[in-house]
């Protein structure tokens, strides 16, 4: 964490405790808001990928929902007779968007595939100003209605959660394929670590809980990757870091321990949460199985 962002979190974490003592209820809501909203939004940039794409436009809860679509037609034509072209769609994970995986589009268009990216709620050129995960499930659901359906899909840590949620709500088969680069496994961890970040006190926690279950209709426990891939039928491939403090790995071990037959898991090693979706290796691998 930048010092900047320490200084940050510092003043959080001291204006929290200081509504605490007067409203624990205030505090938890403030806890939740938090929670919820995005503080870095990441430049587009505004390179050839970008001026490239089919710009896709749709409404959710009456905010704009920006998604993208790239087509190579002459990698279209040149591999007609190897390999079918598939529909792919990538999904970027939290305080970030969908440009940030251009290696990857970039890679899947000179497979000829059709591209497909989108920005989440409060994300990139979407608009809003708060996401959680039934929101972003929502976002792919209206998007995969317009544009699908689709086949393939990429996606890293919020998004890889997201789309397990969306894919065990729809039919799913072997010929469906998902990549996913650290998954936010448990979202039982990620509320755990913020209030733990924040310094909640154990009635403000349980306060946070009980609003989160009224906003999103479930409790932390509920949205979870390890749930969702014993009703999805896809082949899956898995990357996730043994060293990634965001994602921990003692969430994947016992995804490691089901040994699900669709499911292959690739553990790497030192490359963390982010660095690991520009590493070149995953990159190759991940082109491969799509």
């Amino acid at each position: 964490m930048k010092l900047k962002q320490k200084l940050g979190m510092g003043y959080l974490r001291a204006f929290i405790r200081m509504t605490a003592l007067v409203s624990k209820e205030k505090a938890a809501k403030q806890a939740l808001r938090l929670f919820s909203t995005p503080m870095q939004k990441p430049k587009i940039a505004d390179g050839p990928l970008f001026h490239k794409a089919e710009k896709l436009l749709l409404s959710l809860k009456g905010h704009r929902l920006q998604g993208y679509r790239w087509i190579n037609r002459k990698a279209i034509s040149l591999n007609a007779e190897a390999e079918l072209p598939r529909k792919v769609l990538i999904l970027h994970g939290f305080e970030s968007n969908a440009l940030k995986f251009s290696d990857f589009i970039q890679g899947f268009l000179k497979k000829g595939h059709e591209v497909y990216g989108l920005d989440a709620p409060a994300h990139g050129n979407s608009g809003g100003k708060q996401i959680n995960l039934p929101l972003y499930v929502e976002a792919i659901r209206v998007f995969c209605e317009q544009y699908g359906p689709m086949n393939s899909y990429l996606a890293h840590s919020l998004g890889g959660l997201a789309i397990c949620h969306y894919l065990e709500s729809v039919p799913t088969s072997p010929d469906t394929r998902l990549v996913l680069i650290a998954p936010a496994t448990e979202a039982r961890t990620a509320a755990d670590q913020f209030s733990q970040l924040l310094g909640l006190d154990e009635e403000t926690k349980e306060i946070f809980e009980r609003l989160m279950i009224e906003k999103i209709g479930h409790p932390p426990d509920f949205f979870s990757v390890r749930r969702t891939l014993h009703e999805i039928k896809a082949n899956i491939r898995w990357f996730h870091d043994r060293l990634d403090r965001i994602t921990p790995i003692r969430d994947v071990k016992p995804v490691i321990e089901d040994s699900l037959p669709n499911v292959e898991i690739i553990l790497t090693e030192g490359l963390g949460h982010r660095r690991i979706y520009r590493d070149e290796a995953v990159i190759k691998q991940a082109i491969e199985f799509i």
